[in-house]
């Protein structure tokens, strides 16, 4: 004969040990699969070829890239041979995807790798040379102070 049998078949529930074994691997599973955001910034000139400074930083010659950990405004040095050197205090804004406090959900759990780049172009503007008034004045006032220094009397 038949007997059924002797335990249950209902569902028992879940132990807290099994969900927070759970709850340990999706948390592990998540961290593992997360995001990356690379943040790269490229500068170049007119003309090519000027030295970048970037922060304090000496970085290259343009053009030239660099990765940035930070948004905000970045002091930028351009010097060439024969042209002004040119200082930029540059704000780099972060995208809306980067701000507080999307930028946790963004950085940890967005699947993939995203990359923010930002492209800056500089003019640089020729050395002018001086004319010779300008240049004569530069003596004179050069004669007069070394006389002064001296004590004697400065010649026209």
């Amino acid at each position: 004969m038949f007997s059924p049998p002797t335990h249950s078949l209902k569902p028992t529930p879940a132990s807290p040990c099994n969900r927070l074994a759970i709850l340990g691997l999706c948390l592990i599973a998540s961290l593992w699969s997360s995001g990356c955001v690379s943040r790269r910034m490229t500068i170049r000139s007119n003309p090519p070829g000027a030295l970048v400074e970037v922060d304090g930083k000496r970085i290259g010659l343009t053009p030239v890239s660099m990765d940035f950990d930070y948004y905000g405004t970045h002091e930028i040095s351009l010097s060439a041979p024969g042209y002004e050197t040119m200082r930029i205090h540059q704000p780099v804004e972060a995208p809306l995807g980067q701000r507080v406090p999307i930028d946790f959900f963004t950085n940890h759990f967005l699947f993939g790798h995203v990359t923010d780049r930002h492209d800056f172009t500089y003019n640089l503007a020729r050395r002018r040379e001086p004319i010779d008034e300008e240049l004569n004045l530069i003596d004179r006032g050069r004669n007069f102070r070394s006389q002064a220094q001296i004590g004697g009397v400065a010649q026209p």
